[in-house]
């Protein structure tokens, strides 16, 4: 991909003040970012192709989108003929794809075979910064956590003063980000592995990969390919690489990245930390990577406490999303009490871990978003005595690993979901004297089975647990959805007053 129609002239292209007039450019996809790419490209006088293969009568947001272009001046073209190959009528100098397709993509194939280049909307925003003082990145990826690690830093960022905001793959699209008109002083940039996939440009002040576990590998290919993806989000970093010191893909990852000259590696740990880590000292979140006297000293960022807020419970993943962000906000110069400042300012994202209250001496908890096994895995490790709720789209991936950890915690079991009878056969392998209940439903009201199943499970000081390690769109049209259901069946089952005796039968 590194040839070009233009005899180079994309490689002159790395700020918003450069000549992208008269390119020629194919969009493909509009979803949020894919607008935001074919919006600035236009306006900045290329000549901009968008195609998608959705249906604008079906998806009024995609509708939408189509119909502003339009009103631009873009040449928008809609429906699946348009993405199965590039235009007939236009050779251009680039394409800009969404992030979610892949590159087997017909379209996208085809670009890769003409030479070509193709850019994710990442890296078209880097190449879209301002030519003077550009807000620096502090860039993080990883298979979980991602979100709250990324909202938690942009938190310690604004309480030290600065204007700063959180993008990426947490929702606003990073060009968006790039090109406010009231300039950021820095960027929080949550980037998903196929983000990096399209990315080769980036050079971020600080880098974190959070953890690195088997996912998406429909998307890649395999977990070799994933990690690697993972692994360029340290590519070219200047002043530090966060790693994971209890992952140790994630110090891998860092130990074969081509950084810049005088960037650091630096640990953070759930454990006391060594030199050039972030760690926890007694209930003390210790910095021994950003002061003078690390061999022999740390500075205190903050207490458990602050990192727990208002939660029942401190999770350890979250104990640990807080050290990576603190390691991030201190590599950019934030001082410790803005570290501090900005734990007790942030505020979990829904589904997160999220407490919906207690019932007859049980406690429900909603963790929707543990969408993989890794994900549920370090949910399950919270709580000591577990009804789990689990099951949906395993997306291939494999569970034996997660039920033999996770086995000793489990009180009881109640599936549901498409590929449930892969998670009750792994329990059967792994947990076979743990009680499992299958709920077959998939309406509307299959929640409220589920509930009503797991309250006859449950005892006094025990925890339900909605951590599915699966995908919800089997039932649900996202994990969202899957835990506003639970929380709404918890909150029926409050006000109905009544305990179940026993598992109930559909």
């Amino acid at each position: 991909m590194s040839s070009t129609p233009v005899g180079g002239r994309l490689d002159g292209l790395t700020d918003g003040g450069a000549d992208w007039s008269g390119l020629r450019v194919v969009v493909a996809g509009l979803g949020v970012s894919g607008f935001a790419a074919a919006d600035a490209l236009h306006e900045r006088g290329a000549h901009v192709v968008a195609v998608d293969g959705g249906d604008p009568e079906a998806n009024t947001g995609l509708g939408e989108r189509a119909r502003i272009l339009d009103i631009l001046g873009v040449d928008v073209r809609l429906g699946p003929d348009h993405v199965a190959a590039l235009p007939a009528d236009v050779v251009p100098d680039l394409v800009v794809t969404s992030p979610g397709w892949r590159p087997t993509q017909p379209l996208l194939a085809q670009a890769a075979a003409a030479g070509i280049p193709v850019w994710g909307e990442v890296e078209l925003a880097w190449r879209m910064r301002a030519a003077v003082g550009p807000a620096p990145w502090l860039t993080i990826t990883g298979t979980n956590g991602k979100t709250t690690t990324v909202t938690m830093l942009a938190e310690m960022l604004r309480a030290a003063g600065l204007r700063a905001t959180a993008a990426g793959n947490v929702g606003t699209p990073i060009l968006e980000a790039v090109l406010h008109p009231d300039p950021y002083d820095v960027i929080a940039v949550e980037l998903s592995s196929y983000q990096l996939h399209w990315s080769d440009s980036l050079a971020p002040h600080a880098s974190a990969c959070l953890n690195v576990a088997p996912d998406h590998l429909d998307w890649h290919g395999s977990f070799e390919e994933y990690a690697a993806a993972k692994g360029k989000v340290y590519a070219n970093t200047k002043v530090a690489c966060v790693y994971n010191v209890q992952d140790a893909t994630t110090e891998r990852l860092v130990m074969e990245a081509e950084v810049q000259e005088g960037c650091r590696a630096i640990g953070f740990t759930l454990g006391t930390p060594g030199p050039s880590m972030v760690g926890v000292v007694d209930d003390i979140l210790a910095d021994r990577a950003f002061v003078e006297q690390r061999k022999t000293s740390a500075a205190e960022l903050a207490t458990l406490d602050d990192v727990r807020g208002s939660a029942a419970t401190l999770a350890p993943h979250n104990l640990a999303n807080a050290l990576a962000a603190a390691a991030l906000a201190r590599a950019y110069g934030v001082p410790p009490v803005a570290v501090r400042d900005g734990l007790r300012a942030f505020r979990p994202e829904p589904h997160r871990i999220a407490d919906c209250g207690e019932v007859d001496e049980v406690r429900y908890v909603d963790d929707s978003k543990a969408t993989n096994p890794h994900a549920a895995l370090a949910s399950l490790q919270s709580f000591e005595h577990i009804v789990w709720v689990a099951g949906g789209l395993l997306k291939g991936a494999e569970v034996d690993d997660l039920v033999r950890e996770a086995a000793p915690r489990l009180r009881a079991v109640v599936l549901l979901g498409a590929d449930r009878e892969r998670l009750a056969e792994a329990l059967a392998r792994h947990a076979p004297d743990v009680p499992v209940v299958d709920v077959p439903s998939t309406d509307t009201g299959a929640m409220d089975v589920v509930v009503a199943q797991a309250a006859g499970l449950a005892q006094p000081g025990d925890t339900v647990l909605l951590a599915p390690a699966a995908a919800s769109m089997d039932m649900f049209t996202d994990y969202g959805a899957r835990g506003d259901a639970f929380a709404a069946a918890v909150d029926r089952r409050r006000t109905s007053g009544g305990r179940s005796t026993g598992p109930q039968g559909e």
